[in-house]
């Protein structure tokens, strides 16, 4: 397959592209249409792709028999690597088991693959272990299989983890699924990940713990009723409500009298001089949901978090608005510039 690289020749990778903003938008654009081919693979710009495993797929005659399968991978560089409320190994757990989760699925499996390096103090490398098998157990769902790689010092920074992981769907749930009317759920306060790491980063005091969790056992009690979920990592809610509200060609406005963070969070958010509302969840979704279902789900969901509620409603338009106190709407935009950097 040709391609015409020339019109990247005088550019270079920023940390910005890895940040989940605009710059990830774009990029994740360049790289989708050189690797445009997805076979029967579906939902590919979702946060798994999925595939209708048919019985002629193993030589058999065709029939109704229809499974469909899901798959995601994701790549994790955190700094520090042990935060307050986790590590790096819980969030590459959670964060694929969520990926799989927020579209319906049943994870079933997941993938380890580790680069470590050189001189790596072994008790630290297996309270990470120790961390995967806590959430693996927490979720029901296994580490099927893996690999780990060690390479020389001064080579890479301390250590990498990749994870991918596989599971079944019966109704696959969009990220493009919002309909006007809908309300938009977060499954509890939002951005203290981001905190948490950043606390220990700048060794700035706060009660406030990384919010990382598997959220496939919350998901599987409201599944049936979300027309649109989705988890709000690298970006946080803006990067993640505008690309829904773009996809599902509605308008999306938020109640500042009810948003989802913290006063802690939106202090800590206003000393560092960052946008609360690109602040990264490891363990929350925000979802839409029809005014008929509302209140089932938030009685579902406030059994694991009574933080859960309604942050916002979807209408016929486009953009995603903060509805302020005094009534004017402000304009939420995809984060652009430099993002927060190793986060998840």
């Amino acid at each position: 397959m040709e391609n015409d690289n020339s019109k990247f020749k005088n550019e270079k990778i920023e940390l910005g592209h890895g940040g989940g903003g605009y710059k990830s938008w774009e990029l994740l654009k360049d790289i989708r249409k050189v690797l445009s081919y997805k076979g029967r693979w579906r939902n590919c710009e979702d946060d798994a792709a999925i595939l209708t495993v048919r019985k002629s797929d193993f030589g058999e005659a065709k029939s109704d028999f229809k499974r469909k399968l899901v798959f995601t991978t994701d790549a994790f560089i955190v700094d520090p690597i042990f935060f307050p409320g986790g590590d790096i190994g819980k969030i590459a757990m959670c964060g694929t088991i969520n990926d799989l989760s927020v579209m319906g699925a049943k994870p079933l499996g997941v993938s380890l693959s580790i680069v470590v390096e050189e001189g790596f103090p072994k008790d630290d490398f297996m309270k990470i272990i120790a961390s995967i098998g806590e959430v693996s157990e927490a979720a029901g769902v296994p580490v099927a299989t893996g690999d780990t790689k060690v390479t020389e010092s001064g080579k890479m920074d301390k250590i990498e983890i990749t994870t991918a992981g596989v599971g079944l769907v019966k109704r696959v749930i969009p990220n493009n699924g919002i309909r006007p009317g809908d309300a938009i759920i977060a499954s509890g306060d939002l951005g203290e990940h981001t905190v948490a790491l950043l606390s220990k980063r700048f060794n700035y005091k706060t009660k406030i713990k990384s919010d990382s969790k598997p959220i496939n056992l919350e998901i599987a009690k409201v599944g049936k009723y979300l027309n649109a979920c989705k988890d709000p990592t690298r970006g946080g809610l803006s990067a993640n409500l505008v690309e829904m509200a773009e996809k599902s060609k509605v308008k999306i406005v938020l109640d500042e009298k009810n948003l989802p963070y913290k006063k802690e969070t939106i202090a800590v958010t206003e000393l560092l001089g960052l946008d609360v509302f690109s602040l990264a969840s490891e363990g929350r979704f925000v979802a839409a949901v029809s005014p008929e279902n509302v209140n089932k789900v938030l009685s579902a969901l406030k059994k694991f978090n009574r933080e859960a509620k309604i942050i916002g409603v979807a209408s016929r338009g486009q953009g995603v608005y903060l509805k302020t106190e005094l009534g004017s709407l402000r304009p939420i935009e995809m984060p652009r510039g430099k993002l927060i950097p190793r986060i998840c």
